[in-house]
């Protein structure tokens, strides 16, 4: 039986070990057919980029060792003026998925060794005549690490010239994790320096090379906007939004159930498609493969969330939790199982992704955390129905909220005070929301109302840490800064509650009491309880919470 190829991503080492390989093979013909001479393809991570680079550098690179018989049983093969290509061309191959240095001294040293390197595998260019003498010697020099520093930023353009030259054949660039650089930069602060680099780096190999053959790079983001790219007027760019490559990242499900199969795993495919599915590449819906590798590998244990476990998510985090007010209601929305709205800016910049909030949901749709489930052109933008794709990012969210607590107040007390309200025990629980208050206003404060920040995280924290027992309801009312929360029990014979929370108005000269007692008025006047009376629920508690700054008074019906 064929071993699974977890963390494999070599092309030539999954079909020459064994591995289990789902062929993605006319990946390569889709690729030579598209008329684009660079072709940007982003996808979120662990959807299989790495490996169809890998693939594509196996099937143009031209070398003493003949690849065509990985490709012997594979769907490529079955085209022949396709395989003619295979083994033709000379290939510069970087990939950046390591470089990721704390600052930007470090960074650069670490770039100027993967070009050595790729000078390195090359090295045969420096026998015969087709380089200078004076060429021979600066290829030397960066073999030794004693070029300047320009001949390292002209690299790609300096290497394909050496290349064509004694091949007489046009060259291949693949870069793959072109972005991880960019993001890189962007959290340890030398974001600027890292976009001067690869402006001149990228654009010198990719721009107006008449030595390049094509060029294909592959990242998790388009950032096609950052100067980076400017006047490369010859790129395409693929993103998930559009159908082109749409099947080649990621499992089909005819490839889902030919390789639970293969394995002998009895399997419920919509309890796997709640899981591992949802994410919409095009047309095409597919599955994350590294989940469904890990899940095959560790069924026993049954459904578990892996791909949100690969990385730290520390920029997913670090947007989510600058991303203010209105972010953290609309993520609210999503936990709830409910769609938004928003314009899909496919040209990102990573340093603006949180100066308008917009950017962030565009954001988190290309990394792989959101999926679109309807599409719309107005206006002259591209507005999408987002939605989280399966319970595993689910689970991600529900994670970072819960961070969000842990780094404000300590998450046992907060669980504590969440059991006193729905026990009915309201003194505890008011005394504890008044600490969660003072420990929690300046970490959620980001701009704008403090005391509308602490409510609104109050109720993604319940959303989350009781969702198994309760259906948690709100229903914002615009402009007023108030907040209706109905908490309905699963089991009719629990407390059900209802909560306004309701901002002092300095203007109407009301203080917390007065505040209070309006919100509970309002309980009454609007008939909050009917919905929790319908749905049989015996005993209802209604609390009035009022807020003034750091003050907080919970006041009950009695």
């Amino acid at each position: 039986m064929k071993k699974l190829p977890i963390g494999r991503s070599d092309f030539k080492e999954i079909i020459n070990g064994n591995y289990y390989y789902v062929d993605k093979s006319l990946f390569i013909k889709e690729i030579i057919e598209d008329g684009s001479k660079v072709l940007l393809i982003p996808r979120p991570r662990r959807f299989g980029k790495t490996l169809n680079m890998s693939m594509l550098r196996c099937f143009y690179e031209k070398t003493e060792e003949n690849h065509s018989c990985l490709f012997k049983n594979l769907k490529i093969n079955q085209h022949k003026e396709i395989m003619d290509m295979q083994g033709k061309y000379p290939v510069i191959y970087i990939t950046f998925k390591d470089i990721k240095y704390a600052d930007w001294e470090g960074c650069f040293e670490a770039l100027k060794y993967l070009i050595k390197e790729e000078y390195s595998r090359h090295k045969y260019l420096l026998q015969g005549n087709a380089l200078e003498e004076y060429e021979k010697e600066e290829f030397i020099r960066v073999l030794k690490d004693e070029a300047k520093d320009v001949v390292y930023l002209q690299g790609l353009k300096i290497l394909s010239k050496y290349l064509y030259r004694y091949h007489q054949q046009k060259v291949v660039i693949l870069i793959d994790e072109y972005d991880v650089l960019i993001q890189t930069g962007y959290m340890k602060g030398y974001y600027d320096k890292i976009i001067d680099f690869m402006r001149i780096f990228l654009s010198g190999g990719l721009k107006d090379n008449h030595y390049l053959q094509k060029g294909v790079l592959i990242g998790i983001l388009r950032v096609a906007k950052e100067s980076i790219f400017s006047g490369l007027n010859n790129l395409e760019v693929c993103t998930i939004l559009k159908n082109h490559y749409s099947e080649r990242f990621g499992f089909l499900e005819e490839e889902i159930e030919e390789i639970l199969k293969y394995y002998q795993i009895e399997f419920e495919i919509e309890k796997i498609k709640k899981w591992y599915n949802g994410y919409i590449f095009g047309r095409t819906t597919v599955y994350n493969p590294w989940s469904i590798l890990n899940y095959i590998r560790n069924f026993e244990i049954g459904l578990r969330p892996y791909w949100v476990n690969t990385s730290s998510n520390d920029l997913v985090r670090k947007v989510l939790a600058k991303g203010g007010q209105t972010v953290k209601i609309e993520l609210e929305d999503l936990i709830k199982g409910k769609d938004i709205v928003k314009p899909i800016n496919e040209d990102i910049v990573m340093k603006d992704v949180n100066k308008d909030s917009e950017n962030v949901w565009s954001f988190l749709l290309f990394s792989g955390y959101l999926k679109v489930v309807h599409e719309e052109f107005k206006r002259g933008k591209t507005y999408c129905y987002l939605r989280i794709p399966n319970l595993e990012v689910k689970y991600l969210y529900e994670e970072i909220i819960l961070s969000w607590f842990s780094e404000s107040v300590n998450t046992e007390k907060f669980d504590f005070m969440l059991k006193s309200l729905v026990s009915g025990d309201i003194k505890t629980f008011g005394k504890i929301l008044k600490e969660f208050v003072l420990s929690s206003v300046s970490y959620f404060d980001t701009g704008g109302n403090e005391s509308e920040k602490v409510y609104h995280a109050f109720v993604l924290g319940m959303l989350i840490a009781l969702w198994e027992d309760y259906e948690v309801k709100s229903n914002r009312e615009s402009g007023y800064g108030r907040y209706d929360v109905a908490l309905i029990p699963k089991d009719q014979n629990k407390i059900g509650i209802i909560i306004e929370f309701k901002k002092v108005d300095h203007d109407d000269q009301e203080t917390l009491e007065l505040a209070a007692k309006n919100a509970l008025k309002q309980i009454q006047d609007k008939e909050y309880k009917k919905e929790l009376e319908d749905r049989g629920v015996k005993e209802i508690i209604e609390l009035g919470i009022a807020f003034e700054g750091k003050n907080v008074l919970v006041m009950k019906r009695q």
